[in-house]
């Protein structure tokens, strides 16, 4: 994990329109430009609809009211849920200092949701770096050819995408899985604080089988069965678990579900979520705070 000091307002904008020239940028292997890509960098994203669940009332910690943290953001205090964790944002901001936040993990729902909500409430920028690999690629269809055809540049485009977007501040990046799959794209998360969204993959065979939903990259069919479905799930996150674990923190769906009481492990809302990851954030610059005071010389 990086703390890293950013530029703020007009700055970001400047400084994201200067790295992929302004909204387009050539990723290129090597001195050749491999495709261009369009990256919108107007505002920060709002986001209107989580989860499409109505916004419920929620247990929050009463670390919202002050500067402590008591250990968990789902105790006692019923508080709107998308102010608790724009509060929650606001308290930890300055000690964030425009550092980036990746999101990592299996894609579902919730990481997408999760990682608007958390770019709005911090006033960052949303990216998906699978998108803006498939855009670059010109389109999904062009994605998958170019998979298919030049494994190896495929994933040279998704490395150069991570970097390009390391080297800038005040994003939250929902990564593919590209970005566990090699040293290279890992330590690039290491600008920034990275978080594993452990969403059950129960929830993700049900959202591409009953939406179908399909996760780039992957030959999983959302018209096979949610067993089938689970199966192959299964395998890639065997295969991906490691990757995922060199998070600095974890938020698992479930343990957030047991935290509140929750019998349903789907009434957990993209803002319980999000102020877990917000307090584990708080946790992370805290105990960097105390090992940089501890190295001080007296």
């Amino acid at each position: 994990m990086a703390i890293i000091q950013a530029p703020t307002g007009c700055c970001d904008l400047l400084l994201l329109k200067k790295s992929f020239n302004s909204h387009s940028t050539r990723i290129q292997n090597g001195s050749s430009p491999l495709f261009q890509t369009s990256i919108n960098t107007t505002t920060p994203l709002s986001l209107n609809n989580n989860n499409n669940n109505p916004r419920k009332r929620l247990t929050t910690s009463c670390s919202l009211l002050d500067d402590g943290i008591s250990g968990s953001a789902v105790q006692a205090l019923e508080i709107d849920p998308v102010l608790a964790v724009k509060k929650k944002a606001m308290e930890i901001s300055p000690g964030l200092k425009g550092t980036s936040i990746y999101l990592v993990g299996i894609t579902s729902t919730m990481k997408t949701s999760l990682g608007k909500l958390l770019a709005d409430s911090l006033r960052y920028y949303f990216f998906d770096s699978d998108n803006l690999v498939v855009e670059a690629a010109g389109g999904e269809a062009a994605a998958k050819q170019f998979l298919n055809t030049d494994k190896a540049g495929f994933r040279a485009s998704e490395t150069e995408v991570l970097r390009q977007l390391s080297s800038m501040g005040r994003l939250v990046v929902s990564a593919g899985d590209g970005a566990v799959q090699s040293s290279t794209n890992l330590s690039f998360l290491r600008h920034g604080i990275s978080i594993w969204v452990d969403v059950p993959l129960e929830i993700v065979a049900k959202e591409i089988v009953e939406n179908g939903a399909q996760l780039f990259g992957t030959e999983i069919s959302p018209s096979a069965s949610h067993s089938e479905v689970l199966s192959q799930l299964t395998t890639i996150y065997e295969e991906l678990q490691g990757g995922y674990a060199t998070a600095d923190a974890t938020i698992s769906l479930q343990k957030v579900a047991g935290l509140l009481g929750y019998d349903d492990i789907e009434d957990v809302s993209t803002e319980n979520m999000g102020l877990e990851v917000l307090t584990e954030i708080e946790k992370l610059i805290r105990v960097k705070k105390m090992m940089e005071e501890a190295a001080r010389p007296f």
